[in-house]
């Protein structure tokens, strides 16, 4: 490759990750850099480095924009914005977090479990977060 369009590449892929540091939208961040998105996906796929470097800006740019999202949110709950007060207590205070309740009948009540089984159906219900691990302290 020629020395110029070398450092030309080298200068547009710089460019390009710091594009998406700011704004981790491959589209927006091309648009921004005057790179072509298939020009991107093509660097991505013959550079590891690129692709490394572009996987961590990515990253940076979603972490920046989740501080500016939260910091949003704190500003909308001191305005007593009730859909802000709402989402934050539903996703950050077990009182106010979505609960699923299941009620169930057992029509062979003459069937019981191993402990074996009891065992597997209490792992299984941990898993999916309905009931607490068994080795918890629950006073």
């Amino acid at each position: 490759m020629d020395n110029t369009i070398e450092k030309r590449q080298i200068k547009n892929k710089e460019l390009l990750l710091e594009q998406l540091k700011k704004t981790p939208v491959v589209q927006i961040a091309c648009e921004k850099a005057g790179v072509g998105r298939a020009t991107y996906y093509r660097w991505r796929k013959e550079d590891p480095e690129f692709t490394k470097a572009s996987d961590q800006a990515l990253l940076d740019g979603n972490l920046l924009v989740n501080d500016m999202a939260e910091s949003q949110m704190m500003s909308a709950i001191k305005d007593k914005n009730m859909t802000a007060i709402i989402f934050w207590l539903k996703h950050h205070h077990p009182a106010y977090a979505t609960k699923i309740e299941i009620t169930a009948t057992n029509k062979n009540q003459d069937i019981e479990l191993s402990d074996e089984q009891k065992a597997l159906l209490n792992k299984a219900l941990e898993m999916v977060a309905l009931m607490p691990p068994e080795n918890e302290n629950h006073e």
